[in-house]
């Protein structure tokens, strides 16, 4: 049975914290997911590896089994229980689709795990099962997901059905949920263990870009381009907000770069019906081109006009 160096695995050093440790697993994860790479063995096989990896050095207890198992892992097997605790399925990752297809069967036990995860974390020996042959009372693995969504699914709320251990889930998120932000459902994630706990399933929120809005916390920013009469008389122009199109007063004089405030037109407060925040128009001119001669001369007057009237 090969030893396995998860640290090697995630291109971590033993040294890294546990946020590192989840980054690293995060970025690779994402490379090698067999949605982005189907067909390919060998991306598949390391995307188990780094999945089983994870599965240990993300979760703390196991990461000090593991770091106390070392260079005598064969002592431990051969020892045949080490008195620790059984620890329970993997299921550290998230898959869209057939969890068991994506470990090659079985749904208990490990999955597609190695054999030295199995050995070692699966009841197999090593941390088998509590000294006396009792299981004790331990939580379920949590399990992680990861959620894209658009910046207009996090301005009204939506929901997605994901597939996990066969079985499908509805996640919904609120209105003005937020990149990166983290969301728990209790009791989704691994099967408990003695009579204890089921684990929890963490899903981590991405919002997507949008190129129409950027956004800060509650607020969003976005660019207005006028032509240079409007600019200078005043007028009304159309503007973009995530409710839709909303007509906005100019005030004459209006210079690029000055920016208009519409209260309560940016994102949603999280958890607080009703609450808004604003959002921030930047005024951008484009200059009159292709002129006529009546333009020109029209232009020319009016230029001489105000520098009369400076003198």
């Amino acid at each position: 049975m090969e030893y396995k160096d998860y640290y090697s695995i995630l291109g971590v050093n033993k040294t890294a914290t546990q946020p590192e440790i989840k980054k690293a697993y995060r970025g690779l994860a994402k490379k090698y997911h067999p949605d982005k790479n189907k067909g390919d063995k060998a991306a598949e096989d390391k995307f188990k590896d780094i999945s089983e990896a994870y599965e240990v050095l993300g979760d703390a207890e196991k990461r000090q089994q593991y770091d106390q198992l070392g260079a005598n892992w064969r002592q431990f097997q051969n020892a045949g229980a080490g008195g620790g605790q059984r620890y329970g399925q993997p299921g550290g990752t998230y898959y869209e689709g057939d969890f068991n297809d994506m470990f090659g069967g079985g749904g208990g036990g490990g999955g597609g795990f190695s054999d030295f995860f199995q050995q070692f974390f699966s009841g197999g020996g090593g941390f088998g099962q509590a000294s006396g042959g009792r299981s004790q009372p331990r939580k379920g693995q949590d399990y992680q997901a990861e959620l894209e969504i658009s910046l207009q699914e996090a301005y009204t709320g939506t929901s997605r059905l994901i597939n996990l251990h066969n079985q499908q889930l509805r996640i919904t998120t609120k209105p003005g949920v937020a990149d990166a932000q983290q969301l728990r459902i209790k009791g989704k994630g691994g099967p408990a263990t003695g009579g204890g706990v089921s684990g929890d399933l963490y899903v981590n929120v991405h919002v997507l870009p949008d190129p129409r809005f950027e956004r800060k916390g509650n607020d969003l920013y976005t660019t207005l381009t006028l032509d240079l009469y409007t600019a200078i008389l005043g007028g009304e122009a159309q503007v973009n907000t995530m409710s839709g199109l909303l007509k906005l007063k100019i005030p004459a004089g209006s210079n690029p770069g000055k920016s208009l405030r519409l209260r309560g037109k940016g994102m949603p407060v999280y958890g607080k019906a009703d609450q808004f925040g604003d959002l921030y128009v930047k005024i951008e001119v484009t200059m009159p081109t292709n002129l006529s001669a009546e333009e020109q001369q029209l232009l020319e007057k009016l230029r001489d006009l105000r520098q009369a009237k400076a003198v």
